[in-house]
């Protein structure tokens, strides 16, 4: 986002945010994803002025995806290269070269999504989006429906965003 919105050309200013990362979806499967909240302008490169954006368009999306994606993956692959990454379970055979370079080339291959928001109506908005994002716990209480005699079987309901009823697992 910074790197956008300092071209001229989209913004030009120096943007900040704030940034939630989640590993986790409803139905509690592997979803990497992040969650921001930016301020729909920034400060001027020299520092003088704060420069909003156009009404109801912040940064397009599809630029956004592409460098994120482009971005997202030479970092990681310094990482694997810095021996800083550690890979357990099912992604253990990731920590040998030919299977990450084979899942890297794969992930080149994606198309990277980001989703924006209209924007919040103001500071109230913001700490209740934020909150509950980062102070929740991975499931709440009230979506448990059944517990096995063992405790070793849980059943809960969560929402499939591609249809409208909830599901149970």
């Amino acid at each position: 986002m910074t790197t956008l919105a300092a071209n001229q050309r989209r913004l030009g200013a120096e943007i900040g945010g704030v940034a939630v990362l989640h590993t986790w979806g409803q139905a509690l499967t592997h979803h990497p994803h992040i969650h921001c909240v930016v301020p729909g302008a920034g400060l001027s490169p020299d520092g003088t002025r704060w420069i909003a954006s156009r009404p109801n368009f912040f940064l397009a999306v599809k630029p956004l995806a592409r460098l994120f994606g482009r971005l997202f993956l030479k970092r990681l692959i310094a990482a694997f290269n810095a021996r800083a990454l550690r890979f357990f379970g099912d992604l253990a055979p990731l920590a040998e070269l030919d299977a990450f370079a084979g899942r890297i080339k794969a992930m080149q291959l994606v198309n990277w999504v980001v989703y924006a928001k209209r924007p919040f109506g103001g500071p109230a908005q913001v700490l209740a989006y934020l909150g509950r994002y980062t102070h929740r716990v991975a499931i709440a209480n009230s979506r448990f429906v059944a517990l096995d005699e063992d405790h070793t079987k849980v059943a809960f309901t969560w929402k499939d965003y591609r249809q409208t009823a909830r599901q149970r697992s």
